[in-house]
C-alpha cells in the first residue's frame, strides 16, 4: 500500500483498539513500515502484524521499537530447522530464533511477543517441542493456528483437523504433552479445534473487525479477500468450489460509515447475529434436555459457507 493511500485511513484509526499491519504479505518488506507505525500510534490504538523474520536485523528492530510497536508475533512452522524451513519458504528457523532471543533479552515491557504455528501433519509432532523453545527463550505467548484458505490438493493434504463432526484423530497425546509443557513454562497457548463443530461465528469474528487490502477494498476479513483474481478455487473439506472476493466498498473513495451501514454489509452480519441469538437459546435449552427441540443454526452468509473458520476448527 502506498504511504498516500495509508494517509486516506489514518483519520478511522482512532475509532479501533487494534492495528495489524499485515494480511497476506511479509509487513518488513515495506519500505515506510516506520512510519506507517508511527502514523497509526497517534490515533491512540495499539499497533502490530506478525512477521517471518524476513531481513529482521538489530538496526531495524530498533527503529521499530521507537515507532512504539505494540505487538509482534513470529511465525513458525516447526520447531526444528528442517521442519520450518521446508515449510517456510525463504524464512529461517535459526535467524528468526536469534532475533526472538536478541529481543526478549532487551526484557522490555513492550512489544508484547508472541509465536504463532501453524499446524500441519508435517510437523503437528513439534507442536510440544515449539512450547518447549519459548519457554527456553522467554516466550509467554504461543498461538496454534490450522491453515484456512487451501487452494491445493497437497495443502488439502496436509490439514491437521477433520471436517467430519464427532472424527476422533490420534492427535490426543500431542495436544496432551503441548499442554502439559505449557504449564511447566507456565505459557499462556490459543489451540484451536481438530473437530469441526458449529460455532456461532468464527474467530475472524466480522462482527468486530474487518479487513483493509492494499487497494483499499473493505471485506469482513483477510479470507475473504485473497490478492488473486476472482474465480479463484477454494477447496473445502475435499471439495473444489470457485469463489469470488467479498468486498463492500473502497475506503479510499468511500468513508468507512457508509460502507458499514451498505445494506448487503448489514445483512452480512445479521446472520452472524441470528447465529449469536440461536446459539444462546440452545445453550439455554441444554440445561434442560427434556424441553430441547430439533433447532439448528441459521446459515452463515453464503461467502462463508465454504471456509473452514466457519467449523470452529
Amino acid at each position: 500500500m502506498e504511504i498516500a493511500d495509508f494517509l486516506k485511513i489514518v483519520p478511522y484509526l482512532r475509532y479501533v483498539h487494534n492495528v495489524i499491519l499485515e494480511g497476506w504479505g511479509e509487513s518488513l518488506m515495506h519500505p515506510h513500515l516506520i512510519d506507517i507505525i508511527g502514523l497509526a500510534k497517534k490515533q491512540g490504538c495499539d499497533v502490530g502484524f506478525v512477521t517471518s523474520g524476513f531481513n529482521f536485523d538489530e538496526p531495524f528492530l530498533d527503529k521499530i521499537l521507537s515507532a512504539g510497536i505494540d505487538f509482534m508475533g513470529f511465525s513458525f512452522s516447526g520447531a526444528t530447522p528442517e521442519t520450518h524451513n521446508a515449510i517456510r519458504i525463504n524464512s529461517d528457523f535459526n535467524e528468526l530464533t536469534m532475533t526472538l532471543k536478541t529481543l526478549l533479552r532487551r526484557n522490555l515491557k513492550k512489544p508484547r511477543i508472541h509465536i504463532v504455528y501453524l499446524i500441519l501433519k508435517k510437523n503437528i509432532h513439534e507442536m510440544p517441542n515449539i512450547v518447549e523453545l519459548a519457554g527456553e527463550i522467554g516466550v509467554k505467548e504461543l498461538i496454534f493456528i490450522h491453515i484456512t484458505h487451501i487452494s491445493n490438493l497437497w495443502q488439502d493434504n496436509e490439514k491437521a483437523f477433520s471436517c467430519i463432526k464427532d472424527e476422533k484423530r490420534s492427535y490426543e497425546e500431542i495436544i496432551n504433552k503441548t499442554l502439559k509443557t505449557a504449564k511447566k513454562y507456565k505459557i499462556k497457548i490459543d489451540m484451536p479445534s481438530f473437530i469441526a463443530s458449529d460455532v456461532a461465528v468464527c474467530s475472524e469474528n466480522p462482527l468486530d473487525n474487518l479487513y483493509i487490502s492494499v487497494e483499499g477494498e473493505v471485506s469482513p476479513c483477510v479470507y475473504l479477500y485473497p490478492p488473486i483474481p476472482d474465480g479463484f478455487i477454494r477447496i473445502f473439506c475435499g471439495k473444489e468450489y470457485k469463489t469470488n472476493k467479498v468486498s463492500f466498498g473502497n475506503i479510499f473513495h468511500e468513508d468507512i460509515e457508509t460502507i458499514w451501514k451498505k445494506k448487503e454489509y448489514v445483512d452480512f452480519r445479521k446472520r452472524f447475529y441470528e447465529r449469536k441469538d440461536m446459539m444462546k437459546k440452545l445453550f439455554n435449552l441444554l440445561l434442560e434436555p427434556k424441553k430441547l427441540p430439533n433447532m439448528t443454526l441459521p446459515e452463515p452468509p453464503d461467502p462463508c459457507k465454504t471456509c473452514h473458520k466457519i467449523m470452529g476448527v
